[in-house]
Protein backbone atom coordinates (compact mmCIF):
# COMPACT_ATOMS: atom_id res chain seq x y z
CA UNK A 1 0.00 0.00 0.00
CA UNK A 2 1.20 3.86 -0.74
CA UNK A 3 -0.25 4.89 2.49
CA UNK A 4 2.05 2.52 4.27
CA UNK A 5 4.82 2.61 2.11
CA UNK A 6 4.73 6.38 2.49
CA UNK A 7 4.31 6.66 6.05
CA UNK A 8 7.19 4.39 6.57
CA UNK A 9 9.62 6.60 4.66
CA UNK A 10 8.31 10.02 6.77
CA UNK A 11 9.70 8.18 9.55
CA UNK A 12 12.86 7.42 8.29
CA UNK A 13 13.04 11.14 7.05
CA UNK A 14 11.90 12.16 10.86
CA UNK A 15 14.39 10.16 12.55
CA UNK A 16 17.16 11.62 10.63
CA UNK A 17 16.03 14.86 11.08
CA UNK A 18 16.32 14.53 15.09
CA UNK A 19 19.35 13.13 14.76
CA UNK A 20 20.84 16.67 16.03
CA UNK A 21 18.22 17.06 18.94
CA UNK A 22 19.48 18.40 22.14
CA UNK A 23 20.25 15.61 24.58
CA UNK A 24 17.87 17.05 26.90
CA UNK A 25 15.26 16.74 24.35
CA UNK A 26 16.05 13.08 24.01
CA UNK A 27 13.17 11.78 26.32
CA UNK A 28 10.97 14.87 25.81
CA UNK A 29 9.45 16.20 22.37
CA UNK A 30 12.14 13.92 20.24
CA UNK A 31 10.49 10.99 21.98
CA UNK A 32 7.23 12.15 21.28
CA UNK A 33 7.94 12.79 17.75
CA UNK A 34 9.21 9.02 17.22
CA UNK A 35 5.84 7.58 18.75
CA UNK A 36 3.91 9.96 16.48
CA UNK A 37 5.40 8.79 13.88
CA UNK A 38 6.10 5.62 14.26
CA UNK A 39 2.62 5.65 15.13
CA UNK A 40 1.30 6.47 11.86
CA UNK A 41 2.62 3.52 9.69
CA UNK A 42 2.01 1.48 12.42
CA UNK A 43 -1.47 1.95 12.94
CA UNK A 44 -2.31 1.64 9.02
CA UNK A 45 -0.48 -1.76 9.24
CA UNK A 46 -2.47 -3.04 11.97
CA UNK A 47 -5.72 -1.64 10.50
CA UNK A 48 -5.02 -3.63 7.21
CA UNK A 49 -4.33 -7.03 9.13
CA UNK A 50 -8.09 -6.51 10.35
CA UNK A 51 -10.94 -8.94 9.12
CA UNK A 52 -13.46 -5.80 9.06
CA UNK A 53 -13.25 -2.59 7.24
CA UNK A 54 -14.65 -1.27 10.65
CA UNK A 55 -11.87 -2.07 12.27
CA UNK A 56 -9.72 -1.02 9.54
CA UNK A 57 -11.42 2.37 9.70
CA UNK A 58 -10.65 2.53 13.71
CA UNK A 59 -6.76 2.33 12.67
CA UNK A 60 -6.30 4.55 10.06
CA UNK A 61 -8.55 7.05 12.86
CA UNK A 62 -5.63 6.43 14.78
CA UNK A 63 -3.01 7.00 12.35
CA UNK A 64 -4.83 10.14 11.35
CA UNK A 65 -4.87 11.32 14.74
CA UNK A 66 -1.21 10.90 15.14
CA UNK A 67 -0.23 12.87 12.05
CA UNK A 68 -1.43 15.97 13.36
CA UNK A 69 0.15 15.26 16.83
CA UNK A 70 2.99 14.65 14.70
CA UNK A 71 2.37 18.32 12.91
CA UNK A 72 2.12 19.95 16.25
CA UNK A 73 5.36 18.32 17.92
CA UNK A 74 7.17 19.24 14.02
CA UNK A 75 6.04 23.08 13.96
CA UNK A 76 7.53 23.34 17.89
CA UNK A 77 10.63 21.72 16.79
CA UNK A 78 11.01 24.22 13.81
CA UNK A 79 10.16 27.14 16.50
CA UNK A 80 12.50 25.92 19.20
CA UNK A 81 15.40 25.75 16.58
CA UNK A 82 15.67 22.04 16.91
CA UNK A 83 14.89 21.40 13.31
CA UNK A 84 15.88 23.97 10.23
CA UNK A 85 12.80 25.60 8.79
CA UNK A 86 13.77 23.90 5.15
CA UNK A 87 13.91 20.50 6.69
CA UNK A 88 10.58 20.84 8.36
CA UNK A 89 9.17 22.50 5.07
CA UNK A 90 9.60 18.94 3.23
CA UNK A 91 8.84 16.99 6.66
CA UNK A 92 5.47 18.66 6.62
CA UNK A 93 4.30 18.64 2.91
CA UNK A 94 5.10 14.71 3.16
CA UNK A 95 2.82 14.63 6.18
CA UNK A 96 0.02 16.59 4.39
CA UNK A 97 0.20 14.29 1.28
CA UNK A 98 -0.23 11.48 3.77
CA UNK A 99 -3.36 12.69 5.49
CA UNK A 100 -4.97 13.63 2.68
CA UNK A 101 -4.28 9.38 1.81
CA UNK A 102 -5.71 9.14 5.15
CA UNK A 103 -8.59 10.90 5.05
CA UNK A 104 -9.49 9.67 1.35
CA UNK A 105 -8.79 6.20 2.35
CA UNK A 106 -11.47 6.57 5.36
CA UNK A 107 -13.96 7.93 3.59
CA UNK A 108 -13.82 5.17 0.60
CA UNK A 109 -14.30 2.71 3.60
CA UNK A 110 -16.89 5.37 4.85
CA UNK A 111 -19.48 5.19 1.76
CA UNK A 112 -19.08 1.11 1.53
Amino acid sequence: MKIWTDSIDLCVDVYKALENMPNEEKYGLSSQIKKSVVSISSNIAEGAGREREKEFYYFLNVAYGSSYELQTQLILCERLDFVSQEINTVLLHKLDEIQKMIYVFKENINKK
